[in-house]
């Protein structure tokens, strides 16, 4: 029976489920009436881990019987093919004889119409970039032995408290919608979480609400038990820096990028101090354009945009006042970023499919080479993704599943 599977694979389960198939995995429950509103809320707590999440689902599932479970196994294992390999499931018959109506909304995919789904797909997973691949222990161990002083220490799961932020600019005042972007913070905020990031998002903020929303996020008592964080900043954007949802022609609302960084650095967030920083930007940084899609961009009128312009001579200090940051940009400095109105961007669309290829085995200056190297292919050839502002003085492993 399906709950006796379930209940066999428990700690696997709870061990190699990402947040973003717990997410879907209740999503889909409510749906089918399995879980009620109030059973989905308690284990969707926002003060729980992935981990406690994946355990009072599995459990909570289990408890109403084979069907339930079927349910659930049957959504791993035609939206998170990795995980139903490390699992061994199989999508069963839907034994629909033996099931009311009013029991559990909808049918269930067969083995068969799973498979066929699955050859159709390239034997990929469904969606936009499959599923995170784990790291398993010994690969982690031997990474670490290989050299221990080159790569940056990350806490145990049990007593970290990573964060990210995202801010995701869709709506604005005066510039066109970026339709595709709900696509991207999707797939984004999923990544994060499966990373083990408790994931703080803002959307539709002028420049001063950025920066603001920066400083609040550097102030976060959490990353004193942090090992690491990730801003992701997604909107219009031109030369100068990333467009707030008021800018115009006559409204500087632009957030310029040294504001970020300064908003981070040892003297303005100590708490992470000789930890890495990745900043992530998807958006145009000038009008020079190749093939006419839907752009990040407006138009530059010429004028130089200040933000935050005052500098502060920090040289005397003992430590270094900018260390342990990367930021990868979606374009060189001057051109445009592309984005399609359905799949998202196409810099966010490959960091995400990369990232999940590869975060088991590779730093993440190797999985950001990967990344551009992909734009040198003829379907990508429109921009060309950078890495900026290096002063990682490690490798950064993220060891997914650690």
């Amino acid at each position: 029976m399906a709950d006796n599977i379930l209940r066999a694979k428990r700690k696997q389960f709870i061990r190699s489920v990402g947040a973003g198939t717990i997410n879907g995995l209740l999503d889909e429950l409510l749906e089918k009436n399995v879980l009620n509103q109030e059973e989905m809320e308690r284990i969707k707590c926002i003060n729980a881990t992935v981990m406690d999440k994946a355990r009072d689902l599995c459990d909570s599932v289990t408890k109403k019987g084979p069907l339930a479970s079927q349910i659930c196994i049957t959504y791993i294992c035609k939206e998170d093919c990795y995980l139903a390999g490390v699992l061994e499931l199989e999508s069963g018959p839907p034994a629909e004889n033996s099931m009311r109506t009013d029991d559990f909304q909808g049918g269930y995919p067969s083995s068969s119409e799973t498979k066929e789904e699955q050859k159709k797909e390239g034997g990929t997973c469904p969606g936009p970039s499959g599923s995170l691949k784990l790291c398993s222990l010994e690969t982690a161990q031997k990474i670490r032995k290989e050299n221990p002083s080159e790569i940056y220490p990350i806490m145990d799961t049990s007593t970290r408290t990573r964060l990210a932020l995202i801010i995701c600019n869709t709506e604005f005042e005066y510039l066109p919608r970026r339709d595709g972007a709900d696509v991207d913070l999707r797939e984004m905020r999923s990544l994060l979480q499966d990373l083990g990031y408790t994931v703080k998002e803002k959307e539709n903020l002028t420049a001063l609400e950025m920066a603001n929303a920066v400083k609040e996020f550097a102030d976060c008592p959490e990353h004193k038990t942090s090992d690491s964080t990730f801003l992701v900043f997604m909107s219009h954007g031109i030369q100068e820096g990333i467009c707030g949802k008021s800018y115009s022609d006559k409204v500087a609302d632009v957030l310029k990028v040294d504001t970020i960084f300064r908003m981070l650095n040892t003297l303005k967030c100590p708490s992470l101090k000789d930890k890495p920083k990745v900043i992530i930007i998807q958006a145009c940084r000038g009008e020079n354009r190749g093939v006419v899609l839907v752009k990040d961009s407006v138009e530059d009128t010429g004028k130089k945009f200040l933000v935050d312009a005052d500098l502060e001579d920090d040289g005397i200090k003992k430590a270094h006042i900018e260390k342990d940051f990367i930021a990868f940009c979606s374009s060189t400095p001057d051109n445009v970023s592309w984005r399609h109105p359905l799949k998202g961007s196409l810099f966010i669309v490959e960091l995400i499919k990369q990232m999940k290829e590869y975060a088991w085995s590779c730093d993440l200056e190797d999985i950001f080479r990967k990344v551009r190297f992909s734009f040198e292919q003829p379907s990508y050839s429109l921009q060309m993704p950078t890495t900026e502002r290096v002063t990682l003085t490690k490798r950064f492993y993220l060891f997914p599943g650690h």
